[in-house]
Parts: structure tokens; C-alpha cells; sequence
């Protein structure tokens, strides 16, 4: 890591660490540098106006002012190829489209030097594309969830029936390699399990979907877990 990540990182670490700050040892460890560096670099960024400054007594460390705006979003180059890699190896995941549109957002404003090191290091990391494509279908669903709607879909089973739908969306699941919709189904009166790539069509409505006990939808199992979850 260069110096200028390295402060990036420094900044970031001590605006997620709050009031209760980092210790010089705990960040160099984190860093893996010395404490001499990181007692540098701290130097630098107050030099620099960023507001740190160091709390006395036992267990003190640096503290990130609160009163810090927040800067805008900037990735390192290694970070956006990773964003890149994740977005261009399941093109078929639940808000794609808007994580690519987000990458970009990002780019661009990232500096000539940044910019051309994420093109270069980028065309060194490859990825197969699958035949097709993600279907209309897919987003609409994506969208009933975000904005909280009732969906009406078009779906056909495991054994080929197909059926018309109106389905309370409550989450997306990735489970043996396929994307499910869990959802309230209205013709059933329960919760059923969609699998994605048999939503054949889906038609957003106007009805709002009520708020239904997370217990009726079941436990998850111990090994899944939301894609946000705190560090």
C-alpha cells in the first residue's frame, strides 16, 4: 500500500472507529507498518487540515472530529477492479444494473493517475460471459422490493404449470446456485419461494405491500446472512 492509500485508509479507519478512536498500536498493526509511520502520517493529515487529534489518559489514541464532513465516496484502484470483478462475475444478481451505474459514478471522479491504474490493472483480471443475459423480469422485481409494492408475476414451476401471481415481496435469496424471490403469496395465503429464472413476466403495481412478522417467512438457516452486515 502507497502512502497516499495508506492515509486514505487511516482517515477511513479512524471515521469508522467514532469517539472511541484508534490506538497508534492498533493502527499500525492494522496497517502493517510501524508506530513511528503512523504517528507520520497522522502529522501529515493534520498538516493537511484534517482534523485528528490525540486523547490523553490510558487507551488513548487518535480520534477523527466529528464534526467532519464526510468526503465524497472514493475508491482505491484495487477496490474498484474488486467492486468490478463482483459486478462482472454475477451479472445476473439482485441490483446489478445499479451496481455498475455505481462503479461508474465513482470513476468518474477519480483522477487521471487513478483512472488510467484501475484501466490497466483492470485488463488483467478476465471474466467469461454466460450466454444470455439478465431478463426484464428480474429488475421489476428488484424494484417491488426497493419501493415496497406488490408484484404480479407470471411464473412457471418445476414441473412447468404456469400460473398468474400477486406476490408480497419480503426478500431475495441465493441458495444452490440459483436467486430466489421469497415473498406472501396472495392466491396461496403463504409465503412461497420464486425461483427467478422461472418468472416468465412482472408488472409492478400500485398497491403498497403491508409489513408482515419476519417469523412467518421462517428462520433462515445458520450459514446465510444479508450481503450488509457489520463488520
Amino acid at each position: 500500500m502507497n502512502r497516499t492509500d495508506r492515509l486514505h485508509a487511516l482517515t477511513e479507519e479512524l471515521r469508522r472507529a467514532g469517539p472511541r478512536g484508534r490506538t497508534a498500536h492498533r493502527l499500525a498493526a492494522w496497517l502493517e507498518v510501524s508506530t513511528r509511520t503512523v504517528k507520520r502520517d497522522v502529522s501529515a493529515l493534520q498538516q493537511a487540515g484534517v482534523p485528528v487529534w490525540a486523547s490523553a489518559g490510558p487507551g488513548g489514541g487518535y480520534v477523527l472530529d466529528a464534526a467532519a464532513t464526510l468526503p465524497p465516496v472514493t475508491l482505491t484502484p484495487a477496490q474498484a477492479v474488486a467492486v468490478a470483478v463482483a459486478l462482472a462475475g454475477a451479472p445476473d444478481a439482485p441490483f446489478a444494473a445499479d451496481g455498475r451505474v455505481a462503479l461508474e459514478k465513482v470513476l468518474d471522479v477519480l483522477g487521471g493517475e487513478a483512472r488510467a491504474e484501475v484501466e490497466r490493472l483492470g485488463s488483467r483480471v478476465w471474466v467469461r460471459g454466460r450466454p444470455g443475459g439478465r431478463r426484464d423480469p428480474a429488475s421489476v422485481v428488484e424494484d417491488a422490493l426497493a419501493r415496497r409494492r406488490v408484484v404480479a408475476i407470471s411464473y412457471r414451476d418445476r414441473a412447468g404449470t404456469p400460473s398468474r401471481r400477486r406476490v408480497e415481496p419480503h426478500l431475495l435469496a441465493h441458495d444452490g446456485g440459483s436467486w430466489y424471490l421469497l415473498g406472501w403469496c396472495r392466491e396461496r395465503g403463504a409465503p412461497r419461494w420464486f425461483r427467478r429464472d422461472r418468472i416468465e413476466a412482472a408488472d409492478l403495481t400500485t398497491e403498497t405491500a403491508p409489513e408482515r412478522d419476519p417469523a412467518a417467512y421462517g428462520r433462515p438457516p445458520p450459514d446465510a446472512h444479508a450481503v450488509r452486515s457489520p463488520r
